[in-house]
């Protein structure tokens, strides 16, 4: 999987140089060097809808353990470096953040609960905002490819959203579990007690209506405060946009880097996404892959921190033990 992950994200590279190379690689650059900082502040602007991510996850914690929300930042900072910049098909960051919340003192059962319920809900309200974002598309889009694209995107993450609640109403870790246990010849019976509890965790959890819509109406929040990134760099690039099409462009390249999850970054898959749409909004293709270098910018200057911040969280780990009884 690790060789697999590297192999899809150097032909994505490869994709990506290739489309900055077929257009004009000295006007994007330039364009991006007239932006200079803003485009470090237009991608600073990301901690934002990682706040109201952070905000959305936190509601669906019991109330009794609750984190802080600058710990719940945190947890959310380091989730999506991991995920945005290493080749682990998007997995790899929920394994951080659960580390991080059983180091916070959340028990095993709850972390993963809010965790598995947290991934499920996002694909559902990015399901609701990449709708929102297509419905004023589809009047403008003329390109049959892209259309083609952003269906397929969506069928996918669909079929994933219901896939995957479905599994968990089915208790998807104790009926896993089980399977284990019956190739180990018995010997993972602790193991199936564990995921039970993780499985009747979650299904009290979706219980809690509340919590679920609190959590639903942040992210939405988040999603929409991605927006903002979005419009600020096409400001400092000089090529201002209304706040709808803002609104479209980021609703459509998340649906479709989540539908590349398995290419590290969407590497190339971001970049085709951002020229598509940005030719459908009337952008021209340096504008829109200078737009597509902006994002990259904005995954250096808060994703690679973020990494740093996980090996620090990581090492404080190993050196103290885990807080909260099993």
């Amino acid at each position: 999987m690790k060789h697999l992950g590297m192999l899809l994200a150097l032909a994505g590279l490869i994709a990506a140089i290739w489309l900055f190379w077929r257009e004009d690689p000295t006007a994007i650059f330039s364009l991006l060097k007239v932006a200079g900082p803003g485009l470090v502040l237009a991608g600073l602007l990301h901690i934002l809808p990682m706040t109201l991510n952070a905000q959305a996850w936190r509601e669906l914690l019991p109330g009794a353990r609750k984190l802080r929300l600058i710990s719940m930042l945190h947890t959310v900072w380091v989730r999506e470096a991991v995920n945005g910049l290493l080749p682990v098909a998007r997995i790899g960051g929920e394994v951080a953040s659960y580390r991080l919340l059983r180091q916070a003192g959340i028990r095993p059962a709850p972390a993963i609960a809010s965790l598995t319920v947290d991934v499920a809900l996002s694909i559902v309200s990015q399901l609701i905002f990449a709708l929102a974002g297509i419905a004023f598309l589809a009047a403008k889009a003329t390109g049959s490819l892209l259309m083609s694209q952003i269906v397929l995107g969506l069928t996918l993450l669909t079929v994933a959203a219901c896939l995957f609640i479905a599994l968990q109403y089915a208790g998807l870790f104790e009926r896993v579990m089980r399977v284990l246990n019956h190739l180990a010849a018995g010997r993972l019976e602790m193991a199936v007690g564990h995921s039970a509890r993780i499985d009747r965790a979650i299904q009290v959890l979706y219980r809690r209506r509340g919590a679920i819509i609190r959590c639903v109406i942040w992210q939405l929040a988040g999603w929409i405060a991605g927006a903002v990134e979005i419009w600020a760099a096409l400001w400092f690039l000089n090529k201002p946009v209304g706040v709808v099409e803002a609104l479209v462009i980021e609703s459509v390249i998340q649906a479709v880097s989540s539908a590349a999850f398995v290419i590290p970054a969407a590497l190339g898959v971001q970049e085709g996404a951002f020229l598509l749409v940005g030719g459908a909004l009337g952008l021209d293709p340096t504008t829109a892959l200078a737009l597509a270098g902006a994002r990259r910018i904005r995954d250096c200057i808060v994703f690679m921190p973020g990494l740093l911040s996980w090996q620090i969280a990581e090492a404080r780990i190993a050196a103290k033990p885990v807080q909260g009884a099993p």
